[in-house]
């Protein structure tokens, strides 16, 4: 082998490598993003993310980039209900109500 030859070899094993880093760099953005958005569902977006490139040629990579995106809906459960139950209360005092003015 000639030192053209080494050098070739050189060459492409750095290709390969730096090809492989450009690979990692992208998988890794969806879950850096999630999590500096402080996203719930971080880990979940960091997972697709990975699979999304390496499987699927991008598609859940490109979902996983919109999912980090965006903010999450959440819902003040007690609160609905606290909401609920007070309709419910004042529906009966108007049932009554009426069912006294009724009677007589």
């Amino acid at each position: 082998m000639t030192g053209l030859d080494y050098f070739a070899w050189v060459v492409f094993i750095t290709i390969i490598v730096a090809a492989l880093a450009i690979v990692v760099a992208l998988c890794k953005i969806p879950g850096k993003i999630a999590k500096d958005n402080n996203h719930p569902q971080a880990e979940a977006i960091n997972v697709a993310g990975w699979l999304g490139l390496l499987l699927s040629f991008g598609v859940i990579w490109v979902i996983a980039i919109i999912w980090a995106k965006t903010k999450p809906v959440t819902t003040n459960v007690p609160s609905e209900i606290e909401d609920i139950k007070a309709s419910i209360a004042q529906l009966q005092k108007q049932l009554e109500a009426k069912q006294g003015d009724d009677a007589c």
